[in-house]
């Protein structure tokens, strides 16, 4: 029997479907899990995990997939939790809390707890604020927060951190050690050490959200799975006891930005950019959001670069099409972000901003000196915008120059073809 036989009454094949639940659900099932047998533990988890999504795919493909998938596979891999405690004859601090979950609460079984979500959102911010503890390097917390809670797997991280997969396989293993060797709780942060947590956490929620939004490289410049996972995460630290001004404000912007998802690439696979957008496309409901929480962030003195690029990302979402687009606010914006958190890439966007407001010779002066950064040199963007502001103001042959050498870097299939499109704009082949 296939999966066109399912209980659930779903034509979706089991494949699809167990890879979305792995998008969806894994990073809940190994903070369930965690809180079960425990921190020291955590590697444990996610081998559980992956063993029941390896059995779910078997399985559902010869029997179909059952009417409540989810809770078969946090079924399943609890129990396989428990089979393996007893069988490596491990010791787990709170044995009898992880046999109360095998049993199921009292008659209700784990697929039938009416509690379960909201026991699923609690330890999800456990997990996510314990990978962010402060005495974990700043690249390990990320690392860690993308595999456990975003259901990244190695070789994604290595390419959003544009970097080595044996790096961050490293990472990972000397931050679950320290984990292990220091004791850390499975448990909410308090005092101190909150504010630094949080803070993290923000990174690595963004990061996350970026790699979805403009994918490194690959056929598909977006993976909307990603970006909607990055703003669960958001919402379910924005909604609860330890939700911020700053956490606010990032879910404002990954609202706004994750809006214009419909219109960002087109029928074909192409990608569209924000100036040739149909505003008609964008997610009204995103956008509704985007500026609930714009609202909440504005509580309070804080300021931070989440509410500057919020701002940004409001400015274009409050207008009806692109020409609208009130050019000399962003570049306030990003002025006011170049002080606050400069970088080279806010740089980057500010001259875009700068060439609108004053042109594209203006543009091309203030692009001059970030030919020096160091990651600029390696980032297609830049040779991309020079490119463009060149043939903007006629020089094709310069501008398809620029055009080569960003298709000589790193950037998903998308961005490339939109390269060599622009490339026969200036009469030159690649």
């Amino acid at each position: 029997m296939n999966s066109e036989g399912n209980a659930s009454g779903s034509t979706i094949p089991a494949s699809e479907m167990v890879d979305h639940l792995f998008r969806n659900r894994s990073g809940q099932m190994v903070s369930y899990l965690t809180r079960m047998l425990g921190p020291e533990h955590l590697d444990l988890a996610e081998e559980v995990v992956q063993e029941a999504l390896l059995k779910a795919l078997q399985n559902w493909s010869y029997h179909g997939i059952p009417e409540n998938p989810a809770g078969w596979l946090f079924r399943v891999a609890r129990n396989a939790a428990l089979d393996a405690i007893r069988h490596r004859s491990l010791t787990i601090e709170k044995e009898a809390q992880v046999e109360a979950e095998y049993l199921g609460r009292g008659s209700t079984r784990i697929d039938e707890d009416p509690r379960l979500e909201e026991r699923l959102r609690d330890d999800e911010l456990r997990m996510v604020l314990m990978c962010c503890h402060p005495v974990l390097s700043s690249d390990a917390r990320v690392a860690l927060s993308l595999k456990t809670v975003g259901g990244f797997n190695v070789r994604e991280i290595a390419r959003a951190f544009l970097t080595e997969e044996a790096t961050i396989s490293q990472r990972l293993v000397r931050a679950k050690r320290q984990i292990r060797d220091l004791n850390i709780k499975f448990e909410m942060p308090v005092g101190v050490d909150l504010p630094a947590r949080l803070t993290s956490a923000l990174e690595v929620i963004y990061l996350m959200f970026n790699e979805g939004y403009a994918a490194q490289s690959g056929e598909d410049l977006v993976r909307d799975d990603l970006c909607m996972e990055a703003l669960r995460l958001g919402r379910l630290l924005a909604d609860s006891s330890v939700g911020t001004p700053a956490i606010q404000a990032l879910v404002a912007l990954m609202a706004f930005q994750a809006a214009r998802l419909p219109a960002r690439v087109d029928a074909a696979g192409e990608l569209v950019l924000l100036e040739d957008q149909d505003h008609k496309l964008w997610d009204q409901r995103l956008v509704a959001m985007g500026f609930q929480y714009f609202s909440r962030c504005s509580e309070g003195n804080e300021i931070s670069q989440y509410h500057i690029q919020a701002a940004i990302a409001a400015t274009h979402a409050g207008t009806s099409d692109s020409k609208n687009t009130d050019w000399k606010m962003i570049l306030d914006l990003y002025d006011q972000l170049m002080v606050l958190n400069p970088s080279p890439i806010v740089a980057l966007n500010r001259v875009v901003a700068l060439a609108q407001v004053q042109g594209s010779l203006a543009g091309l002066e203030a692009l001059h000196p970030l030919g020096n950064e160091p990651f600029l040199k390696r980032y297609y963007l830049l040779p991309a915008v020079r490119g463009q502001l060149l043939l903007d103001l006629g020089d094709r042959t310069s501008a398809a120059q620029n055009f080569r050498n960003a298709l000589h870097q790193s950037c998903s299939e998308p961005e490339r073809r939109l390269l060599q499109r622009r490339l026969a704009e200036c009469g030159a082949d690649s």
